[in-house]
């Protein structure tokens, strides 16, 4: 977290009302409380948002997945009705041919019949052929009616999917714009004085953090980028001063995994959307083998990430009513980092600069 508490009653509230729509009621701790205190409960109430955000980011991902087997099942339902449609012509004419050509004699008294047996059983081989045609013409009749029938239960069972995900990402939805009134409604609370005081406890903590985690030893030396990473980090460099949208992935705004799976998308390679899931399925990388481009995970929750620029530094989307920016390493609890591409080389040594904010 960052010193911004200051602007932080001006720049929420307009970002939330672009947003949020009315809230009920949620309950704020008591704004006499001491600022130790206070901010711890304003980074719970931040950490429970992005919580909340990042179950609905990932409900999103669901849904989309989930409508797009809606669309494939459609299209191959559509595909069998055009077939059990041939199927059944091919069957009525059959049908009207076998009636047309019909004698009402078996084969056996036809062929003792004939003036010309040879002839007869040459035709024989040919009515044969035309019943073994039959055959198979009822046969594909046969599966395409159950094909179709198989393919309708399966896309009624898809699409009741995708609505109980839609119905789910609703209340997701709702669960954290709740959670965004009840940061505003604590900030509104404060005065100026306890918002500037809010700011200085909270870079003070991050200073210490910082402080301890360099001198440790536990960060990488000065590592260079792969060829990928340099890209992911000059896109996630160029969203800079872009403000913090929950739910966002650019181009105008961004959450945390929006910014961070988008920087990896540009660079060629497709990430997770959701930090816990880039958490889970990335491959895992020790603090000191750091390199720029690395993710750095937040929180025992893994509910925030940012990229790591090397020295110490990251790129991130912060929080709410923040944008996209700079930040020291230990600006919140690290968890770990993953690497997106193991298995490329490194390049050359990465020295981001910052930009100016637009």
């Amino acid at each position: 977290m960052s010193g911004r508490l200051l602007r932080l009653v001006g720049t929420a509230v307009v970002a939330a009302q672009a947003v949020l729509a009315p809230l009920p009621a949620v309950a704020v701790p008591d704004p006499q409380r001491s600022v130790a205190e206070l901010l711890t409960d304003l980074q719970r109430l931040y950490r429970q948002t992005e919580q909340a955000t990042e179950t609905y980011n990932g409900t999103a991902v669901q849904l989309e997945r989930q409508r797009a087997e809606v669309r494939r099942l459609n299209g191959e339902l559509a595909r069998a009705r055009l077939s059990l449609h041939d199927s059944r012509r091919d069957a009525a004419r059959l049908a009207r041919q076998q009636y047309q050509s019909s004698t009402g004699l078996s084969p056996y008294v036809r062929l003792l019949l004939a003036r010309d047996p040879q002839r007869a059983l040459d035709e024989g081989h040919v009515i044969g052929q035309l019943a073994r045609e039959q055959a198979r013409t009822v046969d594909r009749l046969e599966g395409s009616e159950k094909k179709q029938n198989a393919l309708v239960r399966t896309a009624r069972r898809a699409l009741d999917t995708q609505l109980r995900l839609a119905e789910r990402q609703q209340k997701q939805r709702n669960d954290v714009r709740t959670r965004l009134a009840g940061i505003e409604k604590l900030l509104a609370s404060l005065s100026a004085e306890r918002l500037a005081e809010l700011a200085r406890v909270e870079q003070d903590g991050i200073a210490d953090a910082q402080q301890k985690i360099v001198t440790s030893g536990a960060l990488s030396s000065a590592r260079p980028a792969s060829e990928q990473g340099d890209r992911a980090v000059r896109y996630a460099m160029g969203q800079l001063g872009k403000p913090y949208q929950w739910g966002a992935q650019g181009p105008g705004a961004y959450d945390c995994s929006g910014l961070t799976s988008q920087a990896w998308e540009h660079a060629g390679t497709p990430i997770p959307r959701t930090s816990q899931e880039q958490w889970a399925r990335l491959a895992r990388v020790p603090l000191n083998e750091l390199r720029p481009g690395d993710l750095v995970v937040y929180f025992p929750e893994a509910t925030h990430v940012a990229m790591y620029l090397g020295d110490g530094k990251v790129v991130q989307a912060p929080r709410p009513g923040d944008r996209v920016k700079i930040s020291p390493i230990a600006a919140n609890p690290i968890l770990g980092a993953v690497r997106p591409d193991p298995t490329e080389n490194p390049t050359r040594p990465h020295t981001p600069t910052a930009q100016p904010a637009p």
